[in-house]
């Protein structure tokens, strides 16, 4: 095989995927700097941005096989912006435990109702950014609970109509999911 700096992300993914270690340490060479520089201009803590950056080359390696990756460099600037998030989730719950300040339900958090929360905060946002008709569509469906012919009614709208903004709203929301790396998660929520 030739130098593993010829080969473009797609293949280096697909090496990767099959355990490939060569393919793995060429994707560190190529974004390590990059995800540092992330890290660091949304903590300005060198330390705390590098052991970000550890942590998600420690995830890419030991989740390979179960990753969907449609752009590595996007998956990636996701990753660290979601880490350093969490990083700065975790700090908040520390100081407000010791200051005595912190509510019971938030400091018992578990990593992975933080994750869950966080990333329903994320899809919360991504529904905002909807047209209008289609994220009050899609609110009425996912929020209320409300069936097709509920939510025609309730907007006086056409039932085709209703399950065109659900269309258009879900494709919109899993592009940008699946762009920020959620597409196995998008299937469990949907």
């Amino acid at each position: 095989m030739n130098s593993y700096t010829d080969l473009c992300d797609k293949e280096l993914i697909l090496l990767l995927v099959i355990g490939d270690e060569p393919a793995f340490a060429e994707i560190y060479k190529r974004y390590w700097k990059r995800l540092l520089a992330i890290a660091y201009r949304h903590t300005m803590d060198k330390a705390l941005a590098e052991e970000i950056v550890q942590e998600i080359f420690i995830s890419l390696w030991t989740r390979r096989e179960k990753l969907s990756i449609a752009s590595l460099e996007a998956y990636l600037a996701t990753a660290v912006k979601f880490s350093v998030y969490k990083s700065f989730y975790r700090q908040k719950r520390r100081s407000e435990v010791e200051r005595g300040n912190c509510a019971k339900e938030r400091c018992t958090l578990s990593e992975e109702q933080m994750e869950a929360r966080f990333t329903q905060e994320y899809i919360n946002k991504l529904v905002e950014q909807l047209p209008e008709k289609c994220k009050l569509v899609f609110k009425f469906s996912r929020n209320s609970g409300l069936n097709i012919s509920e939510i025609s009614r309730e907007m006086g709208i056409a039932e085709k109509t209703v399950e065109a903004h659900l269309t258009k709203g879900l494709k919109m929301l899993r592009f940008n999911l699946k762009r920020a790396g959620f597409i196995l998660l998008l299937h469990q929520w949907f």
